[in-house]
């Protein structure tokens, strides 16, 4: 059985529903937590894909110029060895934030201010020759959780999802490596946890109940639009997902 090397940066922002999805895929699952101590390796070797999750830090240096977290500088180094060795990747929120800063994406606090609680996500035209995108729904449903955003994407990087406030929701960087700025990872436990005495909810002046409560009305259409994006990066690291884009099939026009 093929392994995935899962990055846990926060014990509140774990596998979860993902995890099940993945597993489901066929994948094994080898999660380290830098944040209780776990040491990351040097390389990926003998791994079938990259996982990394979200987290309360920064992608950005702090105040003293230090990085958000110690373990970043060798967790963006994996990530960079994930993109030139073509490993299958998956980025979510702070990961894929760091998935951006790993290339010379830029991150930064967002002039837009949070964003947190169920959304909707746009689609966009280059999703339609990207072998996970093109099968998720045109506008799918996402959750929200962030304070941070990709404001600039890497050089050569594919925009595969957007939002008015928030331009950079997916990317893709090379024919593997995928970045989601929203949650398709949380149930609603998770979310609860999170609303717990929650300083951006309190600056948005947000009810922790509310918010909860619409977050779990939109659970399974969460799982509707990715549970079968999970699955299909699964194939993908298992070597089963082949090149199955209609369009490259149909014959041209006058020949």
């Amino acid at each position: 059985m093929a392994t995935a090397l899962v990055i846990e940066n926060d014990p509140t922002d774990d596998l979860r529903r993902l995890g099940e999805w993945l597993t489901e895929g066929g994948l094994e699952l080898r999660v380290l937590r830098p944040h209780a101590g776990d040491p990351l390796p040097g390389d990926l070797e003998g791994y079938a894909a990259l996982v990394v999750l979200g987290g309360d830090q920064q992608a950005y240096p702090g105040s003293d110029g230090g990085p958000g977290a110690p373990w970043f500088p060798a967790l963006e180094g994996l990530l960079r060895k994930a993109v030139r060795g073509r490993v299958p990747t998956l980025a979510v929120c702070l990961g894929a934030q760091l998935l951006a800063t790993a290339h010379a994406g830029r991150v930064e606090r967002s002039p837009s201010g949070p964003e947190v609680g169920p959304a909707l996500v746009g689609r966009r035209d280059a999703a339609e020759d990207d072998p996970l995108f093109r099968y998720v729904p045109l506008m799918p449903d996402v959750l929200q959780w962030h304070a941070d955003e990709i404001t600039e994407l890497p050089h050569g990087a594919t925009l595969l999802a957007a939002s008015t406030r928030y331009p950079h929701q997916a990317f893709r960087l090379g024919d593997r490596a995928w970045g989601l700025q929203f949650h398709i990872e949380c149930d609603t436990a998770m979310i609860a946890e999170w609303s717990r005495d929650s300083a951006v909810l309190a600056e948005l002046g947000y009810d922790p109940e509310l918010v909860v409560a619409a977050c779990d009305r939109v659970m399974a259409d969460v799982e509707e639009a990715w549970q079968p994006f999970a699955i299909r990066f699964a194939a993908l690291a298992l070597g089963e997902l082949g090149d199955d884009n209609p369009r490259r099939s149909l014959p041209l026009l006058g020949a």
